[in-house]
């Protein structure tokens, strides 16, 4: 990902980020601001607003689904006049790590790389079991996105991966007001703004996983 602009290229360099909603997109951008401020810094985060549905797919049917994603990509790039030097793709798992996880993650992540054709980077982001699991290695952005919230003191330093509907057990203890999807996006840009992305208070084998492969990315302009 070190693009040489010529005159007649496009200025920007463009992350492309896919997810199955507009919440989980958002999520997204603060993690990979987080990880690597360097790339952020040097592109232009924008969103596809399919719905993603790849984990459960193989085969040609999984290639076929994995080059529309990228060639649609590869569109609002060029939308915004800019070219597409990687792109972030986020499913909820739905289930906890093992071996249905490894398959899924590594059959998407290479069909995304294969789709990518080595013309920018790709990332997929399986969240086991679901993003909410991730939110829960930060505990304290939950109280700085609403102050009457009160994070389960036993809930801290665990493997979240292995808590299996996230959501809803934050919906149960999380009250006035109720826990709600709508709510990630800002708990998550709560735990950037305050420096909490870096230090997660816990595990989750997807999360570390999605910032092992997000790591590797080359640095903008080397």
């Amino acid at each position: 990902m070190s693009p040489r602009r010529t005159a007649n290229a496009p200025g920007k360099n463009i992350v492309v980020l896919a997810g199955e909603s507009s919440n989980d997109r958002r999520i997204l951008a603060s993690f990979i601001k987080a990880t690597r401020p360097d790339l952020a810094s040097a592109v232009v985060l924008a969103e596809i607003t399919d719905p993603v549905r790849l984990r459960k797919k193989s085969g040609t049917e999984l290639i076929a689904s994995a080059s529309t994603l990228v060639k649609k990509a590869r569109g609002k790039a060029k939308l915004k006049n800019g070219r597409l030097v990687g792109i972030a793709v986020h499913e909820d798992m739905d289930a906890c790590p093992g071996p249905a996880y490894d398959r899924a993650r590594k059959a998407v992540s290479s069909a995304l790389s294969k789709a990518s054709g080595g013309t920018c980077e790709s990332v997929y982001a399986l969240a086991a079991a679901e993003t909410e699991a991730w939110l829960l290695l930060f505990p304290a952005a939950f109280s700085l996105h609403n102050p009457s919230w009160s994070f389960p003191v036993a809930w801290k330093g665990k493997d979240t991966g292995r808590r299996q509907t996230p959501k809803e057990d934050l919906e149960v203890v999380l009250k006035n007001p109720r826990y709600r999807e709508s709510d990630g996006p800002e708990i998550a840009s709560k735990a950037l703004t305050h420096g909490l992305l870096a230090e997660p208070d816990g595990s989750n084998r997807s999360y570390s996983d999605f910032i092992a492969d997000l790591s590797g990315w080359p640095v903008l302009g080397r």
